[in-house]
């Protein structure tokens, strides 16, 4: 077994106060020879997409980017290097006051239906991220748009294959995230005739460009994706051409860690993603392993400011700054972290991984250590004198108690960091009652911020994923932070292109969070793939997720 890390060394500079054009050219080389009847079958989690996540404009799951990109292709595409090179624009420029992005399309890429991709067809997808009845979260934050303050001002179709998107500030991250999946595109037909199926996904409802046909869908077991023999509008630069040479992958969704390794070391798949570090070492030295340092938000505890179950808000456990430094104080994660996940990730210092671009502050490694006698005295100090019968703090007869609310399926890593968690904190007296639920019963109690405390990670290139986090209002605000200095410097980041501004704005939001505490990092998340030899020419995205499309296979099996 050969197990390859890689930390990303992205360094994207979005010129959107100058003039850029790009021109496409072609440096493919030569089509791999496809396999006759060629299937090759990839193990992933995937347990949430069946609760309505397939849609790639209203799911802000990364499992529905992981499997929707095989048929959903993007504007342009970012490379390893932080360039962006055309894929269906063949070129774009950049407003000089930053407003206006026009983008020339390709005039030869149609949908899997037959439908033509042009302008009328980008303008329908934008309109469609940003219509009320689609919800969307991700998306439409990518895309800039807030029903209130947002900076999107919407789509123009300057003629059949030239699209402009107009902003009412200049919105530096829009190139980065038209490169993902998220704001990939629908056929206008779909969107016409089976928007409201979109949600649920499956053959003739998931229509897009891209390499892959979704073909069949049996929720909560399988996604089934056959080649696009039209397919010829790969991003410049690909080291493949035309249709591609799997002929057929079949996802099949194993949320068990345990048995997405098994389906792989036993030859019933070929690769399988979301492996666990405990896990590594189980694979067997046939075959390969890629660990990819995640960019953007490492996992995090999110500690809720403003619980919306309190008759008084400011009655919430962590409203009082005190008990957030107690709380982050009291927890020792760094040999947590070195057990649960043995040397595949990392403990994470700052609410930036330090693969996200243009951002990271290296100050704050080992800013802080576990110091249960200091959590302790500021328990003290805010009052958490008493303790009950069974040894919690106790206030005016109320125990100290935090609910923590997560979804299943609940990974073992996180089981076994939040196992950590309630007991180190359980010899302060501070209780963490954990609250697993359905993703569907999860979101109505996110949504109403009906929590204490909350988890996860969100992978990012560009450190803009602070926005939906921090800034007040922000879809993803777990923390229900609402700081006016948080927001003018979030603002300030999206609205300049320099590298060095922008690096320093987000360092500024980082110390802030240090001493404000809204949010607890843990650990940088590792994207874990293992794949079987007979994969040739796998490469992956900048988010360490397997792309399919210059892949062959050597061997049927």
């Amino acid at each position: 077994m050969r197990v390859r890390a890689h930390l990303s060394s992205v360094r994207a500079a979005l010129a959107v106060f100058v003039t850029v054009a790009v021109v496409s050219g072609c440096s493919a080389t030569a089509p791999n020879a496809a396999s006759a009847d060629s299937t090759l079958t990839y193990a992933i989690n995937g347990g949430t997409l069946s609760g309505g996540k397939m849609d790639i404009h209203s799911s802000a799951f990364q499992a529905t980017a992981l499997v929707m990109r095989n048929s959903f292709d993007s504007l342009v595409y970012q490379q390893a290097d932080g360039s962006f090179v055309p894929w269906l624009a063949e070129s774009w420029d950049v407003s000089a006051d930053g407003l206006q992005y026009t983008f020339q399309l390709r005039e030869d890429v149609t949908f899997h239906d037959g439908e033509v991709f042009n302008a009328e067809a980008v303008k329908a997808n934008f309109d469609h991220v940003v219509a009320p009845e689609t919800a969307s979260a991700d998306a439409a934050s990518l895309i800039g748009y807030a029903e209130t303050g947002g900076f999107y001002a919407g789509t123009e179709v300057v003629d059949e294959y030239t699209v402009r998107v107009d902003f009412n500030q200049p919105y530096a991250p829009f190139l980065q995230a038209v490169s993902t999946a998220k704001l990939g595109f629908y056929s206008p037909a779909t969107l016409r005739d089976n928007a409201a199926q979109l949600p649920a996904g499956g053959p003739d409802i998931s229509v897009g460009t891209g390499p892959y046909v979704l073909s069949a869908y049996t929720p909560d077991q399988s996604i089934t994706f056959t080649a696009n023999e039209d397919y010829d509008w790969a991003p410049e630069g690909s080291g493949h051409e035309g249709a591609p040479a799997i002929e057929t992958i079949e996802f099949r969704i194993l949320p068990e860690s345990a048995v997405r390794t098994g389906a792989l070391t036993s030859g019933e798949a070929q690769i399988a993603s979301d492996i666990t570090a405990n896990t590594v070492a189980q694979i067997g030295d046939d075959f390969e392993v890629e660990n990819y340092t995640m960019p953007g938000l490492p996992y995090t505890l999110f500690l809720n400011e403003k619980n919306s179950t309190q008759a008084n808000v400011a009655d919430s456990v962590f409203a009082d700054q005190n008990m957030r430094q107690a709380f982050a104080l009291g927890v020792d994660v760094g040999p947590a972290v070195e057990s649960i996940y043995q040397g595949q990730a990392e403990r994470a210092w700052s609410i930036l991984s330090p693969a996200t671009p243009d951002s990271y502050d290296p100050s704050l490694e080992d800013s802080w250590a576990y110091d249960p006698d200091a959590a302790n005295a500021l328990l003290d100090e805010a009052g958490w004198t008493e303790r009950d019968s069974e040894g919690y703090r106790v206030k005016d007869g109320v125990r100290l108690s935090a609910r923590w609310l997560a979804y299943n399926p609940v990974s073992d890593a996180n089981a076994s960091l939040g196992d950590v968690v309630q007991s180190d904190l359980k010899q302060l007296g501070f209780e963490i009652v954990r609250d697993n639920l359905e993703v569907a019963s999860y979101y109505e109690d996110f949504n109403a911020r009906a929590y204490d405390l909350s988890d996860w990670s969100f992978p990012s290139v560009d450190a803009d994923v602070l926005r939906a986090h921090l800034h007040t209002g922000g879809y993803k605000n777990g923390s229900s932070t609402a700081d006016a200095t948080v927001d003018q410097l979030l603002d300030g980041a999206i609205a300049t292109s320099d590298p060095a501004e922008r690096e320093a704005l987000y360092q500024q939001i980082q110390q802030w969070n240090a001493t404000h505490v809204a949010m607890v990092p843990i650990t940088v998340p590792s994207a874990i793939t293992a794949y079987s030899p007979v994969i040739e020419n796998l490469s992956f995205d900048l988010y360490g997720q397997p792309l399919f499309y210059e892949a062959s296979l050597s061997t049927v099996r």
